[in-house]
């Protein structure tokens, strides 16, 4: 699924504006990675967005 493992940010969902203000459907998608993380001493795979990873990289 489409969702960040550590702060569970999703798919969220508002509109396209046109030129003329016309309202369509689109989709903002999270920056999903899939990065190795050392977790209890081990290490694990976990799909992270890219907030996530730069706020782990800059508290380890």
């Amino acid at each position: 699924m489409a969702k960040c493992a550590h702060c569970g940010k999703t798919t969220t969902f508002g509109h396209n504006r046109s030129f003329s203000m016309r309202a369509t459907n689109r989709a903002f998608r999270p920056n999903l990675q899939k990065v190795t993380v050392i977790e209890y001493g081990r290490k694990v795979k976990k799909t992270l967005c890219a907030k996530c990873i730069r706020t782990l990289v800059k508290t380890a």
